[in-house]
């Protein structure tokens, strides 16, 4: 069976590019455009790989963050959040709230696919 990544990104047009990236690498791409219903998404998703944007309608990317990590059958989901916003202290407190790696937006679409394959092990 194949790389699973569920994507929560509220744009449609970076959620179908990073699809569309995925897909063609192999992956089985799955997609929640809000914030509202993520933990759920993610509960009945189970996929190998989280990406997870910070600003979303309905409950921020930190939140969900926070949620997951303290959800000990979701805890260990290695999660790349993705962001508009790649200062220093938007990568800290992605960090800090346990994020797994940061990438900024814009991103190169060879490193998503990269960084994604390294984080579902392989």
């Amino acid at each position: 069976m194949g790389r699973r990544v569920l994507l929560i990104e509220d744009e449609p047009h970076i959620a179908e590019a990073i699809r569309f990236l995925l897909a063609r690498d192999g992956w089985s791409v799955a997609s929640h455009g809000e914030g509202t219903g993520a933990m759920e998404a993610i509960r009945r998703e189970t996929p190998d790989v989280l990406v997870l944007d910070m600003i979303l309608p309905g409950r921020s990317g930190y939140e969900i963050l926070c949620d997951l990590r303290a959800d000990p059958a979701l805890a260990g989901l290695p999660v790349l959040v993705l962001s508009a916003r790649g200062q220093a202290e938007d990568r800290a407190a992605a960090t800090e709230a346990g994020a797994s790696r940061f990438m900024a937006k814009p991103f190169v679409n060879s490193e998503i696919v990269a960084t994604l394959r390294q984080m579902a092990g392989g």
